[in-house]
Formats: structure tokens, sequence, C-alpha cells
């Protein structure tokens, strides 16, 4: 399996890292100076998530920023159990009205 973003197409990415040493000019010194380049990877940060792909749920590899972008489309709940069990009032439903017993108000 390849770190490969599937949206994005990011992948391994070859650079260079230099070591150095020494104070810079503007700090009063002589000057930095590169004592060793070596090579290096950049590895783009890839995940492994869920998601909705032409109507299938599969497993795919996207990179963290094609989930910031909102390119991932994550599949619904799974209900292991199949009922729907009842916990508690609905979110959007109204809480019952009180009705009050005092009844005097208009009366003489």
């Amino acid at each position: 399996m390849s770190r490969v973003c599937y949206f994005t197409g990011k992948k391994t990415r070859a650079g260079r890292s230099l070591a150095r040493r020494g104070k810079a000019k503007y700090l009063g010194g002589v000057g930095r100076k590169t004592t060793g380049i070596t090579k290096r990877k950049f590895k783009p940060n890839i995940q492994r998530v869920r998601a909705l792909v032409n109507g299938t749920v599969c497993r795919i590899r996207v990179s963290a920023k094609a989930i910031k972008m909102g390119l991932v489309v994550k599949p619904p709940k799974r209900d292991w159990d199949g009922s729907k069990k009842d916990h508690g009032p609905e979110l959007g439903a109204s809480p019952t009205p009180k009705t009050s017993d005092s009844g005097t108000q208009g009366e003489e």
C-alpha cells in the first residue's frame, strides 16, 4: 500500500536537510556555514478512514488536508442491533405545557 492521498494525490517527496554552524552576521558573527547536506523525506499526513466513494462504503487513505477541506464524505453510523432504542425525548421536541391549578384569576 502506497502513501498517496486518494483525493489530492499527495505523496512522499524527496528533499535535503542542511546542518549549519556559526553565528549569524546580524548578531555579530562571521556568518552561518553549512557543514553537511543529507537527504531526507517529506511525508504527507495520511490517514485511513471509512468514506463513501461512488455510493459504497470503503476504507481509503486520505491526507489530513483533504479531511479539513471537506473532500471526504463520512458514511452514516452503523446500527448493530437493527432496532431503534428509546434514548429519551427527541432533541427538537418541545416540552409539554404545564397547566396552572390556581384558577382564581378573574373570579370575584
